[in-house]
């Protein structure tokens, strides 16, 4: 007797809790075992409401072709990002540190990257392109994410613009990804405002670990940027009441993102009216 196939099998929706059969729910169209993102072809995460790729909304509601509409500005400046790259890499990318990039003038002006990652001032024209071919993937990462957060505290949008595609084109050269690097994906969605590809970030970690503190630090601030008092407050509740038990673990991501979180702790006692 041959066994049913996968359309046939008959399991609970992860999201409404109904029996659902094939790839997607009947009575809430969220993605089962085997469903794949219709824009970019990963394979979904039962329940999910966001790729966790490429940030696209799952479903076929009016909320998901406006997200979708959102993003194609995000989509379309990272093709032409890449296409820029291309021509970067043919034109000698690969050269010794100090040679300049025929790029944007937006981008870090007579700027360059120390030894340790840092910014450094370079007197000569145009823009010192960091030599990154000796670094591992996660140190390509890491860099690109620094010069990104750098950008977008001196409020250079150009330059963040310019070098988002290329730290988020180095994070997915990662995957599968981690709750440490699926935050610093959500930070530069954040702050480019691919909200879409953010949420999808913060609703990845939350499912592996609800109480993961930049899990609901991320959707806290999303909760911000949309307006979203009610859920921004819930977001807060539940960071402040897991402080103590996640603080505990000593996760390496809570080492390195210290300040994000302190500073959120101490926003969310502030915005429930919580003494310290």
């Amino acid at each position: 007797m041959s066994s049913p196939s996968s359309s046939e099998i008959t399991t609970a929706c992860p999201s409404c809790g109904k029996a659902a059969t094939g790839r997607y729910c009947a009575n809430c169209g969220a993605p089962l075992a085997g469903a794949t993102c219709g824009s970019c072809a990963a394979i979904l995460t039962p329940g999910a409401k966001f790729c966790h790729r490429c940030g696209t909304s799952v479903g076929n509601d009016a909320s998901t072709r406006e997200s979708r509409t959102n993003a194609l500005p995000w989509i379309v400046a990272a093709l032409a990002f890449l296409a820029l790259f291309a021509m970067a890499a043919g034109r000698g990318f690969n050269a010794s540190r100090g040679s300049t990039v025929d790029g944007s003038q937006n981008a870090l002006p007579q700027a360059g990257l120390d030894d340790r990652g840092g910014v450094t001032q370079d007197q000569s024209a145009g823009v010192r392109a960091p030599d990154i071919t000796s670094l591992s993937p996660q140190e390509r990462a890491d860099r690109l994410y620094n010069r990104v957060m750098l950008l977008a505290t001196q409020g250079k949008i150009d330059s963040v613009q310019f070098f988002a595609p290329m730290a988020l084109t180095a994070y997915q050269m990662l995957a599968p990804l981690n709750a440490d690097q699926r935050y610093d994906m959500g930070r530069i969605g954040e702050v480019v405002g691919a909200l879409p590809l953010a949420k999808a970030q913060a609703d990845s970690i939350l499912r592996e670990n609800p109480n993961h503190l930049l899990g609901l630090i991320l959707e806290a601030r999303l909760a911000t940027l949309t307006g979203d008092t009610a859920q921004l407050h819930s977001y807060e509740r539940r960071l402040v009441a897991a402080q103590k038990s996640e603080l505990a673990r000593k996760r390496d991501e809570y080492v390195r993102h210290e300040d994000d979180i302190t500073n959120a702790l101490q926003q969310a006692r502030k915005s429930l009216g919580i003494k310290t």
